[in-house]
């Protein structure tokens, strides 16, 4: 079969753009991989997997899973990797994750959005990312490497104690931007001065702050705007 690599209790089948798990490969491989790589494929769903009820490893990376995904029982998985997939809820791939595999040890979520940090999001810093692994730990406590960090005993301490508050909770949107039109057109300008037919200056509207040290500014002010 093109595309697949097997080396002893290893199998790859690598950049082959399936969508799904081809039902051969469970059969010619299944009943002996330990180790399964599937990364950079267009997977949106895991059916199939079923046949590979040994797996110590599992390699999902560059695929196309969301909040949908769902794993049969892997017994002595020990190793799972998702990273840049569609993932958003992580409360509940943490829930199915502790159902279906408990003997995880490493996990790696990095490039979902359930994993807040710089590479889904600029907004996101690293009190974010501690959050994030505080959450994960209290629901995953028998991790010991999350993404690509080891788990402290510091960080295991504190997933016993905050762990279940820290959960992130996605804001609701505004009433201000739900009624805001879609269509409305950006502009820099202080709301005061976009009507072109109004000429009345908007002096103390915004706030701009000069650091030059030879400010010429006062000769462009007014005898009557004093």
């Amino acid at each position: 079969m093109a595309g697949l690599v097997v080396s002893g209790a290893q199998v790859s089948y690598i950049g082959q753009d399936c969508r799904e798990i081809p039902e051969h490969l469970g059969r010619d491989c299944g009943h002996f991989a330990k180790r399964l790589d599937l990364s950079f494929n267009l997977l949106r769903s895991l059916e199939g997997l079923s046949a590979f009820g040994s797996l110590e490893e599992l390699i999902l990376d560059n695929n196309l899973l969301g909040d949908d995904l769902v794993l049969p029982g892997l017994p002595r998985l020990h190793t799972l990797t998702l990273n840049k997939n569609q993932i958003t809820d992580l409360e509940c791939l943490l829930d199915h994750l502790a159902e279906v595999t408990p003997a995880l040890e490493y996990l790696s979520l990095l490039g979902n959005v359930a994993c807040p940090n710089e590479l889904v999001s600029l907004e996101k810093d690293e009190e974010d990312y501690k959050r994030y692994r505080c959450f994960v730990l209290h629901k995953l406590p028998n991790l010991k490497f999350l993404d690509a960090r080891k788990v402290t005993k510091q960080e295991r301490e504190e997933a016993l104690v905050r762990g279940a508050f820290m959960k992130v909770v996605k804001p609701k949107a505004s009433s201000d931007s739900v009624s805001a039109s879609p269509k409305s057109r950006y502009t820099p300008l202080p709301s005061a001065s976009r009507e072109l037919t109004s000429h009345r200056g908007i002096l103390g509207k915004c706030h701009y702050v000069y650091y030059g040290k030879n400010s010429e500014g006062n000769r462009f002010i007014r005898d009557d705007q004093l």
